[in-house]
């Protein structure tokens, strides 16, 4: 018998052992699944509903399981620092997405899924800010980061919403920063900021940016 045997004879088998397994693999992977994503749905929904087996599940593991059933996401944190690189401008975008969460989240600048748009202006002039004077990453690369900002369930691309700022070739998108980036990235994460304002400044590998990929990086 494996272990989600019971769970799955909850439902009266109409969600399979493996179904439950693809979905603690894909909160592993993912890192944070948020119902409202294409193709998380079901994969949230059986997380919320079997939300004590699936921390059962992965706890031995060392990852700490929480769902937030008003915004409707469910997140996997590792307990312990891993070791796979992450570049600066990796981590530095990771920082300043979060602390813009935070102060946009304190005005009351969110939506009802808890997630706050930030134009590429806005963002160039805050990562500006918050650096120290270093340079956001523009076009393919700051797209490139983006896509690992995705993987991690920090924040991902909106082209629709980017018709209110003018959608034209220097605001092609928004910045959609997700709620799920508080959990990744707790408050110390806020305090960091300050190991960036000098170009020189190491990076502290250690960060749960870091500690949550895998060698693949995971994927969203």
């Amino acid at each position: 018998m494996s272990f989600w045997t019971d769970a799955a004879e909850a439902t009266k088998n109409v969600v399979t052992e493996d179904d439950f397994e693809a979905a603690a693999n894909r909160l592993v992977t993912e890192q944070v699944l948020y119902a409202a994503d294409r193709g998380s749905k079901v994969a949230y929904g059986l997380i919320r509903d079997f939300e004590r087996e699936f921390k059962r599940a992965l706890e031995p593991l060392g990852y700490v399981v929480r769902v937030n059933s008003q915004l409707r996401y469910a997140y996997a944190i590792p307990k312990h620092a891993r070791t796979s690189p992450v570049t600066v401008d990796q981590t530095l975008l990771a920082l300043v997405l979060r602390k813009i969460f935070d102060e946009e989240t304190r005005s009351g600048h969110h939506d009802e899924n808890g997630e706050v748009a930030c134009d590429l202006v806005t963002l160039e002039v805050k990562y500006k800010q918050t650096t120290g004077g270093r340079e956001l990453a523009t076009g393919g690369k700051l797209v490139a980061l983006m896509q690992w900002m995705r993987r991690w369930g920090l924040a991902r691309m909106s082209e629709e919403d980017a018709d209110q700022f003018g959608h034209d070739a220097d605001q092609p998108y928004v910045v959609i920063i997700r709620p799920g980036i508080a959990e990744v990235l707790g408050e110390a994460a806020l305090a960091r900021i300050a190991l960036f304002t000098s170009p020189d400044a190491e990076i502290d590998r250690t960060a749960h940016a870091s500690a949550s990929t895998n060698d693949e990086g995971g994927a969203a």
